[in-house]
């Protein structure tokens, strides 16, 4: 099994039960690794797996989510884009943030950085596709951190509730409402 595929189960467990939540013996039950095996992948154990977790994290968010604002095109084109691959990457809000899992809590002091600048860099995004559709900077700014804020209160809400279609219906309706005058 390559690294990268050892990383996307890791952070299916995290995903799940959070940092502190993945003990060790679930982390090496879903890999398929001894856990000596991971420490030979992670010598530092845990935090390293969180690191690298993060590291694919944002990677995939880049390449998926991210991408799509910074392509050519119209606005509205690039904004649904992210929203459909936010659809996948959030099962249509039944899995859980893993950024949020990370950044909150006891385990925020050591993965905050990082996500802090995942979510620095969505919002960067989001500026320029708002820019781009003519919105002034101050006014893209605060709208982009708003879709941020609605996105992650949309999941975590969806997933409260077990209503999956709610998560759905708030990444329908961003496109327009982002852009409207």
């Amino acid at each position: 099994m390559s690294r990268e595929e050892v990383v996307a189960r890791l952070m299916d467990v995290v995903r799940r039960n959070g940092y502190d939540g993945a003990s060790l013996a679930e982390l090496s039950k879903a890999t398929g690794l001894g856990k000596s095996s991971l420490y030979h992948h992670f010598p530092q154990g845990k935090e390293d797996m969180a690191a690298a977790v993060l590291a694919y994290l944002e990677a995939t968010l880049d390449a998926s989510v991210f991408a799509p604002l910074r392509a050519d095109g119209e606005p509205v084109v690039r904004l649904r884009a992210m929203t459909r691959a936010l659809e996948l990457f959030y099962d249509h809000g039944r899995d859980a943030c893993l950024l949020a899992n990370l950044g909150i809590g006891e385990t925020s002091q050591r993965f905050n950085p990082r996500v802090k600048r995942i979510f620095d860099a969505w919002i960067d995004a989001l500026v320029v596709v708002l820019r781009d559709a003519g919105l002034s900077k101050p006014v893209a700014r605060a709208r982009a951190a708003d879709a941020i804020i609605r996105i992650e209160g949309a999941v975590i809400v969806a997933r409260a509730l077990d209503e999956p279609s709610l998560f759905d219906r708030t990444l329908r309706a961003l496109p327009e409402e982002l852009l409207r005058a």
